[in-house]
């Protein structure tokens, strides 16, 4: 089909994992998918608090591909309402577990803010339900054309 490719996958195992204050969440799912032997997965739901969020917006009027100057980072010290977290974990062609989030976390004044998550430290507590996804050719690479690491499906088997 023109302009989008597919797969179909099959639900795997589920988890629940908590993850405890001082980790970095990015560095404990990566952790978590290497010991429990997962490949592929997707965060089904997250709750928690954080601090130290990084995250990034893409700029207004930004044009592709996406590169630093059209990003704009944000560092927010907290703690945090974890709100939302939505995203999936695929390896990269290394073989790597790459994961691929977004955030949204609430400030004590009821601010939100959301964006490209590359790592935020738990402050109280992180509840994460995941979901392994079946699926073989699925690998993270980066994209030319949108200029940031998107999925690649081998449509081969």
């Amino acid at each position: 089909m023109e302009g989008l490719w597919y797969k179909e996958w099959h639900p795997g195992r589920r988890f629940i994992i908590k993850i405890r204050p001082g980790e970095f969440l990015t560095d404990r799912l990566r952790a978590f998918a290497r010991e429990a032997g997962v490949a592929n997965a997707v965060i089904l739901s997250a709750v928690g608090s954080v601090k130290n969020a990084r995250l990034r917006g893409i700029k207004t009027g930004a044009r592709l591909p996406i590169t630093e100057p059209r990003m704009h980072v944000h560092d927010i010290e907290g703690p945090l309402e974890l709100l939302g977290l939505d995203g999936n974990l695929v390896p990269d062609a290394k073989g790597n577990i790459d994961c691929h989030l977004h955030v949204m976390v609430g400030k004590s004044s009821g601010e939100v803010m959301g964006g490209h998550l590359f790592d935020a430290e738990v402050f109280a507590t992180c509840e994460i339900m995941l979901e392994e996804v079946v699926a073989e050719g699925l690998e993270r690479h980066a994209s030319k054309s949108g200029g940031v690491p998107t999925i690649f499906i081998d449509r081969e088997e």
